[in-house]
């Protein structure tokens, strides 16, 4: 059963902004969001938005396993807000969506009047145990949860069982961010939420997955596998659509839309088109050689290049120094990340701003 938290956002709150929104649609129906913390946040936690096959340390056939995301609602009487979906990040092998600077996000943003959800998906923790397994036994063990091409193409280039599943983990990130998003867009009248304003982002490979989703086509990482190898499919909202409007990237990179492209011989870059979303970056110089710098450089010239607006910030730490990975308290002078996105997102989606 959901569970709903009132979350009280600060004591100022109680004297000054403590209200409701008294507005409804607007006229030309761009949400109205607000500049400082206005609205109280209700939560409602661990909501199962589809299921997706996996194993544990003991099974020898895959299973359905629930999948399940937050929302950070504003206590307002808006029908019309924007909707901010978040990936954290974790090197596709764990992490969750409530950590805690994930949860000052969503607070941040909803009490300025976005609906903030943040999910989970599956990573290597939901692969079982595969040391020992020939090449053949490891296609039908995870067969219905990456595609076969998919995994010959994993099995070529690892160096052992940690990487064959960090792999594999990779592609069933994507496929259940996507059904995440399908899901926000199914449930979006019970939420108010406009699907016109869609931001996705993430942090490390929550913004790998969020290139990829903002990128990729409808049916990448959806089609691959047929609903009888994977029947888990028919809960994950397959006929809704979406458009994602702007992209958040915390220190990432487009690794898994690289591996796409060589998995299914595609040329470089084929998933990119003036058409992608817009894209905002913070990244710091002294990241890690998994997600180095130059990764934001490079998709900033991708953009560059098809004339698709994108910012790079390069974040520094507080006392001056570069930023490495995972610095959620990097800045740019003195703006810290969530006003950073926050002014991205109001510019260029063109949001009403009280």
């Amino acid at each position: 059963m959901n569970k709903i938290v009132y979350l009280i956002i600060c004591t100022f709150l109680m004297f000054t902004a403590c209200k409701k929104d008294e507005s409804s649609t607007p006229d030309n129906n761009i949400p109205i969001v607000q500049s400082e913390v206005t609205y109280p946040v209700l939560t409602e936690e661990d909501i199962s938005y589809a299921d997706g096959l996996g194993h544990d340390a003991l099974s020898t056939s895959p299973f359905p396993i629930p999948q399940y995301l937050d929302i950070y609602l504003p206590d307002n009487n808006s029908e019309n807000r924007p909707v901010f979906m978040f990936i954290h990040g974790g090197g596709f092998t764990g992490g969750i969506k409530h950590k805690p600077e994930i949860v000052d996000m969503g607070n941040y943003y909803a009490s300025r009047g976005w609906v903030f959800v943040s999910i989970d998906y599956r990573t290597t923790e939901e692969l079982g145990v595969i040391q020992g397994m020939t090449p053949e036994e490891l296609i039908i063990y995870y067969q219905g949860l990456a595609p076969q091409e998919w995994i010959t193409n994993t099995l070529e280039g690892a160096e052992g069982p940690d990487q064959v599943q960090q792999a594999i983990a990779m592609y069933l990130a994507q496929r259940d961010a996507k059904a995440a998003l399908r899901w926000i867009v199914a449930n979006s009248d019970t939420y108010n939420i406009n699907t016109d304003f869609i931001t996705v982002g993430g942090a490390s490979a929550g913004a790998i997955t969020s290139i990829a989703l903002g990128i990729s086509n409808q049916e990448d990482f959806r089609d691959e596998i047929s609903m009888i190898d994977d029947p888990t499919l028919s809960t994950t909202n397959i006929s809704e659509t979406y458009e994602v409007k702007s992209m958040i990237y915390f220190w990432g990179s487009n690794i898994k839309l690289d591996v796409y492209e060589a998995v299914y011989n595609l040329e470089q870059y084929d998933r990119y088109d003036s058409n992608d979303p817009e894209l905002f970056m913070a990244h710091g110089t002294a990241d890690d050689p998994v997600t180095p710098y130059e990764e934001a450089l490079e998709l900033e010239s991708i953009y560059n290049s098809l004339g698709i607006h994108n910012q790079l910030s390069t974040i520094v730490l507080p006392n001056g120094n570069p930023a490495g990975h995972g610095a959620w308290n990097g800045e740019v002078d003195g703006k810290g990340l969530f006003d950073l996105t926050f002014d991205f997102l109001v510019e260029r989606q063109n949001l009403n701003v009280e």
